[in-house]
């Protein structure tokens, strides 16, 4: 009945709980919410458009890459988002953030660099 617009946000479409502990990276395609922490990268697969939403209670040890990354935990590591990064008041990044376009609340934190990504045609 509705369609999704080719370059509209994709659905979250796996969830790793904050009780939940990886050591080692993660990779994933589409939409990912994450509440627990990673001792290790988390990285988008795959030509289509990904999401990342770190929430509140998640903590991760190591870079992130996707296109779409939403940021309401901790990050000590980069963010490499060609599409968006959005931080939350209460996300906090240790590291360097490479963005496409970027969205700060009140109360977030960045201990690092933030590069703009030149964009090709003016598209991502």
């Amino acid at each position: 009945m509705f369609k999704r617009k080719p370059n509209s946000t994709p659905d979250i479409d796996s969830l790793l709980a904050a009780t939940t502990r990886i050591q080692g990276d993660v990779l994933f395609s589409g939409g990912l919410h994450l509440d627990g922490s990673v001792a290790g990268s988390v990285k988008s697969t795959g030509s289509g458009v990904s999401r990342l939403v770190i929430g509140e209670s998640a903590v991760i040890e190591g870079s992130v890459q996707a296109p779409i990354v939403e940021l309401y935990g901790v990050v000590r590591g980069d963010i490499l988002a060609a599409g968006r990064v959005v931080l939350g008041p209460r996300g906090r990044v240790e590291g360097n953030v490479q963005y496409g376009a970027l969205e700060v609340a009140a109360g977030a934190s960045i201990k690092g660099k933030l590069v703009k990504l030149e964009t090709s045609g003016g598209k991502q």
